[in-house]
């Protein structure tokens, strides 16, 4: 869905904002007139105002119920099973750190105590400010690169500590730049 709507979501989440919820509750409306009124469609409904919100807002999930004549429940049970979809908001820098096996024995434990440290917050947790989003994943298929972690679509391999420290610095960078 190459349109308006999508850009003004993608262009709020790079700004580091998240909508206000009168706002949110606009796009998704603009959104389900894009859709037939379908269950079927609940999947490419959820994953289309994930991508323009940046997250699935309860109220969002809400009117997609409405919408597709379905129970809250029903909407709620499909966004919370699939791993992809985010039910708060993430930070703008979406740090994900791989503890395969390759990575857990050439130190992704170190790796994410050095990132816990530097940006302050635990696996599982965003920033208050929605800087930051930490969390693990089982493998990312990168094991060659090990230990490594991604931030947002960039993936950074055979990590050090020390490594990880420049990784964390060139974000703060970039977040200055923004402003």
């Amino acid at each position: 869905m190459g349109n308006l709507v999508e850009s003004v979501g993608q262009e709020t989440r790079q700004k580091g904002n998240f909508m206000e919820e009168q706002s949110q509750v606009e796009l998704v409306r603009e959104i389900l007139s894009c859709y037939e009124s379908k269950p079927s469609r609940l999947v490419p409904l959820l994953l289309d105002v994930q991508g323009s919100v940046g997250y699935l807002p309860e109220e969002g999930m809400r009117l997609i119920a409405h919408f597709l004549d379905m129970s809250v429940g029903q909407v709620y049970s499909v966004a919370s099973f699939y791993s992809q979809f985010q039910l708060t908001p993430i930070g703008r820098h979406r740090i994900t750190v791989c503890r395969g096996t390759a990575c857990h024995i050439r130190g992704a434990p170190q790796i994410l105590g050095e990132i816990e440290k530097g940006i302050g917050i635990n696996e599982g947790e965003t920033s208050s400010d929605l800087e930051y989003t930490l969390e693990t994943v089982a493998c990312m298929g990168c094991c060659a690169l090990a230990p490594c972690i991604k931030v947002n679509d960039d993936v950074h391999g055979e990590l050090t500590p020390r490594k990880v420290k420049e990784v964390l610095l060139n974000l703060d960078k970039e977040g200055a730049d923004a402003q």
